[in-house]
């Protein structure tokens, strides 16, 4: 999921990591530091049209170095978060680095994770302009609601519970979708999702040039 053009600047927000509150924290995460960049999967490659496996083995050095290469392509890709499926791995895994409406910058990765909607009475729907690093210079609006916790693990096996408000409910709901084998395509009329695709192909090849000027500025 692309982060939004109006996001505060990074210095100008909390932090919280895996869901609990930090002082201070980099503007590339430590495991991007540590990551390699893998190729971003595109709308209509049948991995990301199907179900994800559910992790079985946790505190595994794949699964670190998955979390790592994700979190590093995410950024080149100046996106706010970023499922496996999306770098061709069909694990029920994201990891995402987002601001809510709010001014706080939420970071992290949960594996495992069970979408959890607040009832028609408590919450909100909010239609608003949605991208996908998967459809690589789309936006339409879809509709979601303005509140979302997500249920895991991180990647040791220790319980996760993860609340979103705002955008980064946008953001947990959108990378939920993926891994159940959607994207937001699968939300629009067919109307906008030609209009989707027709987006993406007159934008697709500058994402891409920008992509790669960004791993070359990080040095990768």
């Amino acid at each position: 999921m692309p982060i939004r053009d109006d996001r505060p600047h990074t210095a100008d927000l909390r932090v919280r990591v895996q869901g609990r509150p930090v002082d201070s924290y980099p503007a590339l995460s430590p495991e991007a530091e540590r990551g390699a960049v893998r190729r971003i999967t595109v709308v209509g490659e049948e991995v990301l049209s199907r179900p994800c496996r559910e992790v079985a083995e946790f505190g595994t050095p794949e699964l670190a170095s998955l979390i790592d290469d994700m979190f590093l392509t995410m950024y080149v890709a100046d996106g706010a978060g970023l499922a496996a499926n999306q770098v061709g791995v069909d694990l029920r895994l994201f990891v995402y680095d987002c601001p809510d409406d709010d001014g706080i910058r939420h970071v992290g990765h949960i594996v495992n994770p069970v979408l959890d909607l607040p009832g028609p009475g408590s919450r909100r729907l909010v239609d608003a302009h949605e991208g996908c690093l998967s459809v690589p210079g789309a936006t339409m609006p879809v509709p979601r609601t303005d509140r979302a916790v997500v249920r895991g693990f991180d990647k040791d096996g220790s319980p996760l519970v993860i609340e979103g408000t705002g955008y980064f409910a946008r953001c947990l709901q959108h990378e939920a979708d993926h891994l159940v084998g959607h994207t937001y395509l699968d939300r629009l009329s067919k109307r906008h999702r030609k209009d989707a695709l027709r987006q993406m192909e007159d934008r697709r090849e500058d994402v891409f040039a920008r992509r790669a000027d960004k791993a070359a500025e990080l040095g990768r």
